[in-house]
Formats: structure tokens, C-alpha cells, sequence
């Protein structure tokens, strides 16, 4: 029998819930002989899942049906299905946002000019006065980018997708710490970019490691040095400063992602300030005011790697255009942006302080002020299993192998992300958490 036929039937079970998300699939051997085929049949067909996505197995560990192939949970970057609790996303939309917004955009709405200047065609540099309004936005403590290397994107995503475009065709490898953002990696997967691992401590990404990559040949390299996700740690600045020493030794430049870098207000100044000339540094909206209403901002050496930058946005079908760009820039200009980053942190500290009340007892890591923490799974679970669990009790977590890079092994380990629900519905979610992480994978079925 074809192998893509026995995959068709597999992926229809998952679709239509017959085998659920952390389910495990029987041995090889044993699906070979259940279904009187053979083996290397079986195999076929369980790789032909896995690369569909549908499916994750490690050597020696088994095969489970991955979070997000099912119609119960969302792909990864979706939003859930209604009435489960969000533990997957980081969507800080606070409630009072509303009203702020509408109060910081009325003077917009009323500007006809405003408004006829936002129907042009925008090109991604904008105008020099945008440049400086978005440069003296983006300035912190021991840093401030030069407008004239300021581009803008639709968001952050596209912002990535532009920077990466710039620094690496089709085929070229590009380092990217061991555990990262899912979006980075399927950017990177979109691009056709070959991703390398760089290991991480406490610190985030570690210099030695670095060196190694540069050694094979990079083309560019992403990092998280600010409240790393899926980690979190905030890189000190001794660190920041021996990446920047690499990345010059190396003669590579760095994508710095620094989406959430405004929820640390002690985090050293960022790794463009350490090698401006290394340095495209992105940012956006998406989290200081909410993904309906954003913007990318973009920082790169002025000359020919910020005209570059500019190329592929444009090319790319990832640039800004008037109207968000005009909103983003007035609520940065106007304080209703800075006064939300002021209202998020204290909103983050708020969920940290049910994080430590819930998951005292559990392995946990997580940066002071972050929006989402790292928990290591004890008692035999594995990351797909734990998250199929928690689903079945109404609960999206993210599994560690959104994360990894390559082949590399998943631990067990899964991301929760602390912004999306309500406060009521996070201690909800974080006690069936605890509860399923105590019990063990053969506890599950608890009252």
C-alpha cells in the first residue's frame, strides 16, 4: 500500500478528532503489523505526518500528535477555539485600552490633513519627520538610533521578515538561539534560510557558542537579548557586549528582536548600542498596544544596509502603510503609548505574583516583568502529551518543540504565556497546570 494513502488516513483521524492533540501513535513495528504492512511502509508514513507537521517523534521517545493539528487547538500564532483559556498567545489588551485609545486618536480623527497625508503611498523610510518621531520614541538610556536608519513595516513579523531578507538569501545560514520564537523560525522557513542552533545559559545567548556558529559560516544572526522568549532572561551588559565583540570579530550582523524590551525598564541599553554598525534593531507595537493596532519600527546603520533594509521591505510586500503609521506615531508622539508600557508592566507584575502563588512548587523560568515563563515538566511528562492534557481540560500551552531549532531534541518543557486572559481565568488555568504537572501522565483524570 502507498505510504501517502496510510498518511491520509492518519492526518483524516487527527482532523476530525478520532486521535487527539498528545496522543501517542503505536510503535512503527506495531503499526506495521496492526495494519499488515511493512515496516519501512510504516515508517514512510510517519515521516510523511511529521512533515506535514501533524505529528512529532523523537528517537527512543515515540510519536504523539502535535498541539495545533486538530481542530480544537489553534496553530501556533492563532488565536484558541472560543471558551478555552489562553496560555498560548501574548496579547496584553488591557481593558481600559479602549477608552485611551479612543481619547489619544480623537485629535487624529479630526486632523483632515493628517488624514489625507495617510491615504499616500508611503515609501519605507517615510519622511524625515517621521524618522525623528519614531528614533526619539525608540531612545532609552544609553541609546539612541539614528533617524536616518529608521525604516518602517506593518509589525514586528514583517519587520523580522525584511531585516533577515536583507542580511541572507535562499540557503544561507543564519543563527538563531537553540530555543526561539516560533514566528522567527517560520520566517526563516519562508525565506528558505538554513537555521543553526546556538546554545544559551542563564544569560541568554553565550559568546563561545557564537564563535562556534561563526566558525561555519553565518550569514546573520537573530537574538532576544531582552526578556527572551520562550526563556526569558534579560541579557546583562558584560553579555551584550561580548555578543557585540563576536558579531565584529565575525564580521556578521545581528537582528535584534526587542518586542518586549519595553516591559523591563532595568534592562541594560540594547545590543545596538554595544555595535550600532552590527545592529538592525526591530520593534514594534504589536505588544505595547495590541496586534489590531501596530506598527514595525526598524533601526539599522544609516547607508547602504539601511537602503538594503528599505529594498526588501518595499519588494517584500512588508512595509508600512499611511494610515498605521499615522496612528502608531501620533500615540507614541502623544504619551498614550508610554502611559500603556507604564500600565503593562504593572499588569505583568500583577500575573508574575499569581505565577509564584500557583507554581511555587514546579521548575520554572521566567523574566521579572515578563509576559510569559518556561515550565519544566516533572514525572515522565513529555511536553506533547502535557499539552494535549491540559487542552482537554481547556487549557493552550505551547509545547517546547514551537521552539527548538532542527532536529534538535524538545524537553520536556512547555511555554505559558501570562497576558491574554482575564485575571480569574489565569489562576484557573495555572492551578489545572499545577494540578496536571503533580499528578504525573498517569494521573490525568482528576476531579
Amino acid at each position: 500500500m502507498d505510504y501517502r494513502i496510510i498518511a491520509d488516513g492518519l492526518a483524516a483521524d487527527i482532523a476530525e478528532g478520532r486521535l487527539s492533540p498528545g496522543e501517542r501513535l503505536p510503535p512503527q513495528r506495531h503499526f506495521a503489523f496492526q495494519r499488515g504492512i511493512a515496516p519501512s511502509t510504516a515508517a514512510r508514513a510517519y515521516a510523511e505526518l511529521r512533515r506535514r507537521g501533524l505529528v512529532i517523534g523523537e528517537v527512543g521517545r515515540g510519536t504523539y500528535v502535535r498541539l495545533g493539528s486538530s481542530p480544537a487547538g489553534a496553530g501556533f500564532g492563532e488565536p484558541p477555539a472560543a471558551g478555552l483559556i489562553d496560555l498560548e498567545l501574548v496579547v496584553p489588551v488591557l481593558p481600559e485600552q479602549p477608552a485611551m485609545l479612543a481619547a489619544a486618536l480623537a485629535a487624529l480623527a479630526g486632523s483632515i490633513e493628517a488624514l489625507r497625508t495617510a491615504l499616500d503611498p508611503v515609501a519605507s523610510a517615510a519622511d524625515p519627520a517621521k524618522r525623528d518621531a519614531a528614533a526619539a520614541a525608540l531612545a532609552r538610556p544609553g541609546w539612541a538610533p539614528d533617524p536616518a536608519g529608521i525604516r518602517f513595516a506593518g509589525n514586528g513579523r514583517q519587520g523580522l521578515a525584511g531585516a533577515l531578507a536583507t542580511l541572507a538569501s535562499a540557503g544561507a545560514r543564519v543563527g538563531f538561539e537553540a530555543l526561539t520564537y516560533p514566528a522567527a523560525k517560520a520566517v526563516a522557513a519562508r525565506l528558505g534560510l538554513v537555521p543553526v542552533p546556538i546554545a544559551l545559559d542563564e544569560h541568554g545567548m553565550r559568546p563561545d557558542a557564537l564563535d562556534e556558529a561563526c566558525r561555519g559560516g553565518l550569514a546573520a544572526v537573530y537574538v532576544q537579548p531582552t526578556l527572551q522568549n520562550p526563556l526569558g532572561p534579560t541579557m546583562p551588559e558584560k553579555r551584550r557586549g561580548e555578543i557585540a565583540a563576536a558579531l565584529r570579530r565575525h564580521d556578521v550582523v545581528a537582528v535584534e528582536d526587542a518586542v518586549y524590551a519595553f516591559l523591563d525598564a532595568h534592562a541594560p541599553p540594547p545590543l545596538a548600542a554595544f555595535a550600532p554598525e552590527r545592529v538592525i534593531h526591530v520593534d514594534s507595537l504589536s505588544k505595547r498596544i495590541g496586534p489590531g493596532c501596530t506598527l514595525g519600527i526598524l533601526s539599522a546603520p544609516p547607508g547602504p544596509l539601511a537602503e538594503q533594509l528599505g529594498r526588501a521591505l518595499r519588494t517584500g510586500a512588508w512595509g508600512a502603510t499611511g494610515l498605521p503609521l499615522e496612528i502608531g506615531l501620533s500615540l507614541m508622539a502623544n504619551g498614550t503609548a508610554a502611559r500603556l508600557e507604564t500600565a503593562k508592566r504593572a499588569d505583568a507584575a500583577r500575573r508574575q505574583a499569581i505565577v509564584a502563588e500557583a507554581l511555587g512548587r514546579l521548575r520554572i523560568r521566567r523574566g521579572p516583568g515578563g509576559y510569559h515563563l518556561w515550565m519544566e515538566l516533572p514525572g515522565g511528562w513529555r511536553a506533547e502529551s502535557f499539552a494535549g492534557a491540559a487542552l482537554r481540560r481547556g487549557v493552550v500551552v505551547t509545547p517546547a518543540a514551537a521552539f527548538t531549532i532542527g532536529a534538535a531534541h524538545a524537553p520536556p518543557a512547555v511555554r505559558v504565556a501570562l497576558a491574554s486572559p482575564p485575571l480569574d481565568q489565569l489562576r484557573q488555568g495555572l492551578a489545572i497546570l499545577a494540578q496536571l504537572a503533580e499528578a504525573g501522565p498517569g494521573g490525568e483524570a482528576l476531579d
